[in-house]
């Protein structure tokens, strides 16, 4: 049971502070006086965090009072009920240095159009690398300006101490929503007479939850603060990467929580997979090490995989023993056009510190299971499962992860790098077990611009490495000792709502007559990806047989740009949706792309020229032990919970072995 917890004073003001809503002064600071982590954390005991405290003075704007910044403010802590006591004195630290600063911040759009941003002076102090050790309720107090006080109430799970999994994998379907999920049984699972006869890996899993994914400070989020949720169990801001965002200008010296991968490497000695289908500093992979206000600091993000974080070290890391993805931009020398961390070859670095360097598939698959292995194949995101298996002259679009500039021709898919992965993990790690991440990332990027059928074809390639993991858990006889997570981190706005006859749409002349090819209800038919006359199905391979059917979804959402829409697959490479035909960010329909289509008015803001997240919750599968934490309908840091239980990490002290 968790104890009972009251809702602090900066939890009723919260509600009372809600006319900045557009901009605010600083996300989950309604008051002048800040304390972060904020009302309603919650951690695990023993998990190290930082503490920021910042008072702020409004000098102008409708906050202004005409005071300076509070330069003689208190903080104190104590469980409910128990006698306050300083911060310092309860953590045995010495008394942090005084910091201060200004910055800006539009009250409204209105602000913003006329350029009038309010300012704010600040004064600050940081408490480096605390921790809780018990479990209960604590109150943090701030006191300022004579006397106002901030008062937020923080909780420490009470959670088992005994390990129950050996090895936990967490698959994460960039953007995946139960509507894709349905989208893409569809077309590649064939029915007969409206009954499925396979199912996907994922309809499998014992357990099915759902998890909420909003933000600390805004309803949607993006994919830095929603893994950094899952990872750290702590919701923050949008492009923070385990870190609550303050307001300092420095994006490196926001107060940091410890991820599952850090705990799970300090306290257990366990090892740490990270794999993705995206550039590897982006921001799913990037959320197990990296601690930044700043997801766009990829450089120093790639160095954190290696080192730490370079400026504040929780543990004595010494990196992954798997990093498979994209992204050779960070990583090779910048005299051949690089953009790397001080300006090292990150090869070299990680080479350095014994790590094989592999740059493709048949690299990959020759690569010894004993050392610690490095694996970038391409610059950038990698390619698409569509390009890589069925229009594969799209290729020549990807480049080399050596930085020559050459086509990179030969790239893994998802299942084959985390089957390596395994492989690697499960040889080095021993009694000790290990922590997987593996992402589908393109679903994502692919929802983003508006292409269907790549995202589609990213997720059937998700489920397919999601069952060949199991199968190969078994040949390990590592299944049983295996959690097994399927999820997302946010969702997109996309259904499902009928057919489309893409060749009586060519064959008009007019938007209006166009949209007539649209088929509803009891004319939207059955799928044509699969169940077709003249193409074989092939069972156990659950991907469309076809790809460019007559009769294709009639698929998407209204939070798109301007488009063009003609529900064919792209051939030629990702979709580009709309451009920007002026001097500034104004994006209109694409002239190039679906010519034959008829046109769709976005909703967007001009200056947007890509799609949304939505505020959907989405799906969680679960199989393996602790299955039973993951059902029902719970908050997105439930996730890090449940899997810090199931590791045995409650309190914060070194395991035993499993």
């Amino acid at each position: 049971m968790k104890p009972q917890r009251s809702i602090g004073l900066a939890g009723v003001l919260l509600v009372r502070a809600c006319s900045a809503q557009t901009y605010q002064r600083l996300g989950t600071c309604p008051t002048l006086g800040c304390v972060f982590p904020p009302d309603q954390a919650e951690f695990i005991a023993g998990q190290f965090f930082d503490i920021r405290l910042e008072v702020h003075a409004p000098i102008n704007g409708s906050e202004a009072n005409g005071k300076q910044p509070d330069e003689k403010f208190t903080f104190t802590i104590a469980k409910r009920d128990d006698t306050p006591v300083p911060a310092t004195e309860y953590f045995k630290l010495s008394e942090p240095k005084l910091e201060r600063w200004n910055f800006s911040w539009y009250e409204d759009l209105f602000a913003r159009d006329a350029h009038k941003p309010s300012i704010v002076n600040v004064t600050s102090k940081a408490y480096r690398r605390v921790a809780l050790y018990e479990p209960g309720e604590y109150i943090a107090t701030l006191t300022y300006n004579n006397g106002t006080k901030t008062e937020a109430s923080w909780l420490v799970r009470d959670l088992q101490e005994v390990r129950k999994a050996k090895n936990i994998i967490m698959f994460i379907g960039d953007g995946m929503t139960t509507n894709m999920i349905t989208a893409a049984r569809l077309i590649a699972h064939k029915t007969v007479n409206g009954r499925y006869q396979t199912k996907m890996a994922m309809d499998k899993f014992p357990i099915l939850g759902h998890q909420m994914t909003h933000s600390i400070d805004t309803f949607i989020t993006d994919s830095a603060n929603s893994a950094s949720a899952l990872y750290t169990g702590h919701k923050s801001t949008v492009n923070c990467l385990g870190v609550y965002a303050d307001s300092s200008k420095d994006p490196f010296d926001d107060p940091k929580v410890e991820t599952i991968a850090e705990m799970f490497y300090r306290l257990t000695g366990g090892h740490v997979g990270i794999v993705s289908t995206a550039y590897i500093a982006d921001a799913t992979p990037a959320a197990l090490t990296a601690h930044t206000r700043d997801r766009g600091q990829y450089g120093a993000i790639v160095d954190s995989f290696l080192n730490g974080i370079t400026n504040y070290t929780w543990t004595n890391w010494t990196g992954p023993d798997v990093l498979f993805g994209g992204g050779a931009e960070q990583f090779y020398d910048p005299k051949l056009g690089g953009k790397t961390y001080q300006n090292k070859d990150y090869y070299n670095e990680f080479a350095k510190k014994g790590y094989q360097i592999v740059w493709n598939n048949t690299a990959l698959a020759k690569a010894g299971n004993d050392s610690k292995t490095l694996g970038i194949f391409t610059v950038s995101n990698m390619a698409k499962w569509l390009d890589r298996n069925v229009y594969k002259n799209n290729l020549n679009q990807s480049l080399s992860p050596s930085g020559d500039k050459k086509p990179a021709l030969d790239q893994p898919g998802l299942k084959e790098m985390t089957i390596k992965a395994i492989d690697i993990l499960t040889k080095r790690s021993g009694e000790k077990g290990f922590f997987l991440m593996s992402e589908a990332a393109s679903i994502d990027k692919m929802m983003h611009v508006l292409d269907y059928d790549r995202a589609l074809g990213e997720l059937l390639e998700l489920d397919d490495t999601v069952k060949a993991t199991i199968e190969h858990l078994k040949t390990l006889k590592k299944f049983n000792e295996t959690l097994i997570l399927v999820t997302a981190d946010h969702g997109h706005g996309f259904d499902v709502m009928g057919s489309v006859d893409t060749k009586y749409l060519a064959a008009q002349n007019a938007d209006r007559k166009r949209r007539n090819a649209v088929g509803t209800y009891e004319k939207s038919g059955l799928s044509q990806y699969i169940n077709t006359g003249n193409l074989t199905y092939t069972e156990g391979v659950h991907f469309p047989s076809n790809w460019d059917p007559r009769y294709t979804l009639f698929q998407g959402l209204a939070a798109d740009p301007d488009r063009r829409e003609n529900y064919q697959v792209h051939k030629n490479g990702p979709r580009v949706p709309a451009v920007n035909i002026t001097s500034e960010a104004d994006y209109y329909v694409n002239p190039k792309d679906a010519p034959d289509g008829f046109v769709i008015n976005g909703t967007l803001p001009v200056a947007d020229d890509q799609g949304v997240h939505s505020l959907t919750d989405v799906p969680v599968f679960a199989m393996g032990p602790c299955q039973e934490s993951f059902g029902g309908v719970y908050n997105s840091i439930d996730i890090f919970f449940g899997m810090a239980e199931c590791f045995g990490l409650g309190r914060g002290r070194p395991q035993s072995s499993y």
